[in-house]
C-alpha cells in the first residue's frame, strides 16, 4: 500500500487510475485534460504531490487495432504526453512512476528460459506497442522516474478493460502462454514503488505463466460452467481478419521488482483467488 502520509497525484481517469485511487487514502485522481508540461506544472502547483502516477494513455476502442489507423493520436498519448509529464516532474523534483506495457515483447526472448528481462531490447510490431516502447526508451534515461510494465490486467471487479471480461466475451480465443498482472498485486507493487521511488524499468507481472485456456477453465469452474468458446492459433487470428496485426504474447521476468523486496504472488495462486472474488462480484450484480 502506498504510504498514508504521502500524497500521490494520479493522471489518467481510466481502469487502473480509478482502482488505485480507491485503495490509496491520500491519492488524488485528476480528471483534467493535459497536453503540455505547463498543464502538469499547474496540477503539481495546485496539489503539491510527493509523486505522480501516470496511468494515462491511448489503447484504442474497441481494441488496439484502432491505433493502426490513428497513429498521431496514439503517439501523442503514449509517447509525447509521458515525456511532457516527465519534463514537469523533473522541473519540480517530483518522482514519476509511468505505467508501461509488456506488450512490447513478441514471442520468446533470446535467454535460455525465453523470458524477457527489463534491460532487453523489445521487438514491437503494432503502432500501440511501438508508441509505448518509444516512451520507455526516453523515460528510462531520466533520474527520479520509474516505469512499471504490466501485462493484461486481470481483476476481480468486472470491467471492460479486465482480461476476464475481455476473453469471455469472444466466441473465438487464442490459446497462448503469457504473463499476466493481477490487479490486487499490481496496486500493492505500484504503492511500494512509489514509496521507494524506484528508478528504471520494473516488470510488474505475477511470477510464472498461464494460458488463456487455463483462465477459461477457471471461469467455467467458478463462474459459469455453461461458457464455451472456440480456440484459435496466433496465425488464425490475423488470417481470419479478427485482428489487423499479430498480438503480443510473452513471458516476463520480474527480477528488478523482487530485488526491491516487492513480491507479487505466483500467477496460478493469484488468478484462482481473483476468479473466486470475481464469481462473488458477478453474483452480487
Amino acid at each position: 500500500m502506498a504510504q498514508d502520509n504521502k500524497k500521490i497525484l494520479i493522471l489518467g481517469n481510466g481502469f487502473i487510475g480509478q482502482r488505485c485511487v480507491s485503495e490509496w487514502p491520500r491519492a488524488i485522481l485528476s480528471d483534467k485534460r493535459i497536453s503540455t508540461a505547463d498543464d502538469v506544472l499547474a496540477l503539481i502547483d495546485e496539489y503539491r504531490p510527493d509523486s505522480i502516477l501516470n496511468a494515462a494513455g491511448v489503447t484504442g476502442k474497441p481494441n488496439v487495432d484502432w491505433c493502426e489507423d490513428h497513429q498521431f493520436e496514439t503517439f501523442f498519448g503514449n509517447t509525447i504526453l509521458p515525456i511532457e509529464i516527465a519534463k514537469a516532474c523533473q522541473k519540480r523534483g517530483v518522482y514519476m512512476l509511468h505505467l508501461g506495457t509488456g506488450c512490447i515483447f513478441y514471442g520468446d526472448s533470446t535467454h535460455d528460459d525465453g523470458k524477457w528481462r527489463e534491460h532487453d531490447y523489445a521487438n514491437p510490431v503494432a503502432v500501440y506497442t511501438r508508441s509505448k516502447y518509444a516512451a520507455d526508451l526516453v523515460l528510462s534515461t531520466l533520474p527520479n522516474v520509474g516505469i512499471a510494465r504490466l501485462r493484461m490486467p486481470t481483476d476481480h471487479i468486472p470491467h471492460s478493460a479486465n482480461l476476464i471480461d475481455k476473453i469471455v466475451k469472444y466466441p473465438k480465443v487464442v490459446d497462448v502462454v503469457n504473463s499476466i498482472t493481477i490487479m490486487d498485486d499490481l496496486i500493492m507493487a505500484l504503492g511500494r514503488l512509489l514509496e521507494q521511488r524506484g528508478e528504471g524499468i520494473f516488470h510488474t507481472v505475477n511470477p510464472g505463466f498461464i494460458r488463456h485456456r487455463d483462465i477459461i477453465a477457471l471461469y467455467q469452474e467458478l463462474v459459469d460452467p455453461r461458457h464455451t468458446c472456440e480456440w484459435l492459433t496466433e496465425e488464425e487470428l490475423v488470417e481470419t481478419g479478427l485482428a489487423k496485426k499479430k498480438r503480443s504474447n510473452n513471458v516476463m521476468d520480474s527480477t528488478r521488482l523482487e530485488a526491491l523486496g516487492i513480491r507479487m504472488r505466483p500467477v496460478r495462486e493469484a488468478i484462482r483467488d481473483c476468479m473466486e472474488k470475481y464469481a462473488k462480484a458477478v453474483e452480487v450484480k
